[in-house]
């Protein structure tokens, strides 16, 4: 949204630009959804090579010290390419929140520097089998062992899984305490006793080394502890910041390109005796697309500001939440138009919106699901309503307002 730019923005967008364009080949995209491709590090290297990754992150560290109105605007470009790669893209940032927030200086230059530097490579190993949604019912464990840990379970659905140097872990360290208060982060490194198999056939998002990871009595040094003990639900809750903001960048992006594309093709297909575009049925969706995009891209640019602002934490966790759901709805019903709009020819891999529309489903679904979002949202709007208001008391502007006794709770 150019208004909303900075001539800093500008630049940042228009140098992702330009490695989107011309340093990301289109054989790497067509190689990881045909499944040739299992985990893209030269496209991460790449990236860091042009010191593209967590940007919002210390230059001390390999970042550039921006913020996240800054990171969305690389983002948006990030994010035609496919999904996985976006997602690679933004594990960096999420992990690296994590790092950044919660670890100690001895603790982010061993592992998130090399990270920036493209030199390590990162997953987050979140979701469980019976898990899902229910985050803290996880029961992937980490015991007291000496002066460290044996940890001990398995994850499923780790994007990056395959490829990965190291993993952010959580896992349940006291069962005599609320689920809140029982779980601990920690980075736990490729090695004895971590297996990684690739399980899965996907709908979409293939090549992102997405696979189920085993934990089986893995020695983890105390040094590996990131945040408090039993401190896992701050870390968690930190981190939904990234997750969320860039599944909803990621959505917008992505259909934006496929809107291109069909509004392109409507401009210069014919039936009836004219251009397509000229019946409602197709200019319409045209419009109706275009403006939601726009506006989710303006949802995610206020939460990007909130959370720069340092705005009251639960209205910035309302509009990432927000965010997230809206703009990857938004992104899934444009792709479904932008298809329509293409017909047939859409169907096939003559155009990407095939692949588009399988990549863009998983969204709505990852990083807590949409239904997820509409719990927090609604939570905290209620939270939000229960303080003292400056504004105008309008219930009391009814005729009859004054009549307690027809205003009945119970």
């Amino acid at each position: 949204m150019e208004s909303l730019l900075t001539a800093d923005q500008k630049r940042l967008r228009d140098e992702v630009r330009a490695f989107v364009r011309d340093e990301i080949p289109r054989q790497l995209l067509l190689d990881m959804d045909a499944g040739k491709v299992s985990y893209p590090r030269e496209f991460l290297e790449a990236a860091a090579r042009h010191r593209l990754l967590g940007l919002r992150f210390p230059e001390e560290y390999g970042g550039r010290g921006l913020k996240w109105v800054d990171e969305i605007v690389a983002l948006a470009e990030i994010a035609p390419l496919s999904t996985s790669l976006p997602c690679l893209y933004g594990l960096v940032s999420i992990v690296g929140e994590g790092l950044n927030h919660f670890g100690t200086p001895e603790q982010k230059e061993r592992w998130l520097h090399p990270v920036l530097e493209g030199k390590l490579t990162v997953a987050e190993a979140l979701t469980e089998p019976r898990g899902g949604s229910d985050f803290f019912g996880a029961t992937t464990r980490a015991r007291r062992d000496g002066d460290g840990w044996l940890l001990n379970g398995q994850k499923r659905f780790i994007v990056g899984a395959e490829g990965a140097d190291f993993f952010f872990v959580y896992a349940r360290t006291q069962d005599d305490a609320s689920s809140h208060e029982s779980i601990s982060s920690f980075i736990v490194e490729r090695g004895p006793g971590v297996e990684v198999q690739h399980v899965y056939g996907l709908m979409g998002m293939r090549g992102g080394g997405t696979g189920r990871v085993y934990f089986r009595d893995v020695r983890v040094p105390a040094a590996n502890l990131i945040g408090p003990e039993h401190g896992g639900a701050l870390v968690f809750n930190q981190m939904m910041i990234p997750e969320r903001m860039t599944s909803a960048v990621g959505g917008i992006g992505g259909a934006r390109a496929a809107l291109e594309i069909a509004a392109r093709y409507s401009d210069r297909r014919k039936a009836f005796g004219q251009k397509i575009r000229r019946f409602e049925a197709v200019s319409f969706k045209v419009a109706d697309s275009i403006t939601m995009l726009d506006a989710a891209h303006a949802l995610v640019y206020a939460a990007a500001h909130a959370i720069d602002s340092g705005d009251d934490p639960g209205r910035v966790r309302r509009l990432v939440s927000e965010a997230k759901k809206f703009g990857t709805d938004a992104g899934w019903e444009v792709i479904n138009h932008a298809m329509q709009i293409m017909g047939g020819i859409g169907y096939t891999n003559v155009y990407p919106i095939e692949r588009m529309m399988r990549d863009s489903r998983l969204l709505t679904i990852w990083t807590g699901s949409n239904e997820i979002m509409s719990l927090l949202i609604q939570h905290e709007y209620y939270r939000e309503l229960g303080k003292p208001s400056p504004r105008r008391d309008v219930e009391a502007d009814a005729p009859d307002a004054e009549l307690p006794e027809e205003k009945v709770y119970e």
